[in-house]
């Protein structure tokens, strides 16, 4: 039997335990492995897949190039809007300026007084440019302040080789996108279950305005219709753009998020990465909120047993070769051993490169401290631990 004194002498400095996720292996379901880098080939300029909750980037081709990325801006629009404005069912007038905009159109018409919402369908389905400025307009006091609103987004969520000079996406040198910016920004578009309800939606109708009879829209995103899972999101096209698209499917209670940029096959290509990012890779949960997670002996065997837990889920992808190169490092100093107390922080890592980090907390009281409040450096498998528990 471990003694007190056994266990005093151990802990005496700040505990770093890295464990082997062995134990996951048993979720991953028996079938050859795929080498994950060997994505389907793609003729696009430039290309992302992207898993949406975990940010990983799955597959890339060119994915920091700056280039333009025409109708897909909506994308950037829709989510301002969304953000900044409080009542979609509000009523407001068409500004001139938003009537007789090049490109394509949902006929907005001087005087117009139309809902923020439906305004907001006809951008997305319709990829109205008419509607994207008079969403600008209304939100935004211009196309400039707008914009500006717009580069103020991109910069929150990360996309930061991006920038955008108005709100519809007509080729402008000013103008321009990454895959993986655009791929960052739709991932957090889709957390906004109003931007996701829309993207996703095939057909709409607006209702009859002061100066116009009832809109039929149909989403211009054939996906919709042909590609398991799918819940948008955005087609694009300029001559200098070329074809440009922003799709996304959920399974497996996952979602992954694809951009093709300067792309002419759009829809084959990236219906072939999306179906291959859920063969190549699969979300394990690697860390399960609110349950015991670690547990380690302070004082002795029968008194003073520390449990630490975390209050948020970790999901991540993973292909099949990369299963035994997950580890975690704990780190823990107990300034304080109050149940529910902040001890520390799990770095988890794959292939020794830091994919999340996670705050650690007591599941327990411990009343009493050992006098330096600190555990040990301590590297555990985690087939050494499997008989502890």
């Amino acid at each position: 039997m471990k003694t007190a004194s056994k266990f005093l002498g151990l802990f005496l400095l700040p505990l770093l335990v890295v464990i082997s996720l062995i134990n996951v292996l048993a979720v991953i379901p028996s079938r050859p492995a795929k080498a994950c880098q060997y994505a389907p080939s793609t003729s696009a300029k430039a290309m992302c897949v992207l898993d949406k909750d975990s940010g990983r980037i799955l597959y890339s081709k060119n994915q920091d190039a700056k280039l333009p990325m025409a109708s897909t801006t909506k994308v950037v629009t829709a989510i301002t809007v969304l953000n900044n404005c409080n009542n979609l069912d509000e009523y407001i007038t068409v500004d001139d300026k938003a009537v007789g905009v090049e490109g394509t159109s949902i006929y907005l018409r001087h005087g117009e007084t139309i809902k923020v919402i439906d305004l907001l369908y006809g951008l997305m389905l319709r990829s109205g440019n008419d509607a994207a400025t008079a969403l600008a307009y209304h939100v935004g006091g211009s196309v400039e302040g707008f914009a500006n609103m717009m580069n103020d987004l991109a910069h929150k969520v990360g996309a930061t080789n991006s920038h955008f000079s108005n709100p519809h996406g007509l080729d402008n040198p000013q103008h321009y996108t990454t895959a993986y910016d655009l791929a960052k920004i739709t991932a957090y578009a889709l957390n906004n279950p109003i931007f996701k309800q829309i993207v996703s939606t095939k057909s709409y109708q607006i209702e009859p305005t002061n100066k116009y009879e009832k809109r039929y829209l149909t989403n211009k995103n054939r996906l919709l219709n042909s590609l398991s899972g799918c819940v948008g999101v955005k087609t694009g096209f300029t001559s200098k753009a070329g074809r440009c698209l922003v799709s996304a499917v959920e399974r497996k209670n996952a979602t992954s998020v694809c951009v093709v940029l300067n792309c002419g096959p759009m829809f084959e290509e990236s219906t072939a990465l999306l179906d291959s990012s859920f063969e190549d890779f699969n979300r394990i949960k690697l860390i399960d909120k609110n349950k015991e997670i670690y547990n380690e002996y302070i004082l002795d065997d029968k008194h003073g047993k520390l449990y630490l837990y975390t209050n948020e889920d970790f999901c991540y992808p993973l292909s099949y070769g990369e299963i035994n190169k997950v580890k975690m490092e704990y780190k823990v100093t107990l300034d304080d051993a109050c149940e529910g107390a902040e001890v520390g922080k799990i770095d988890i890592k794959l292939d020794n490169r830091l994919i999340k980090t996670l705050k650690l907390y007591t599941m327990n009281k411990i009343d009493k401290l050992i006098d330096s409040k600190t555990l040990k450096i301590n590297e555990v498998l985690w087939e050494d631990r499997i008989d502890e528990d």
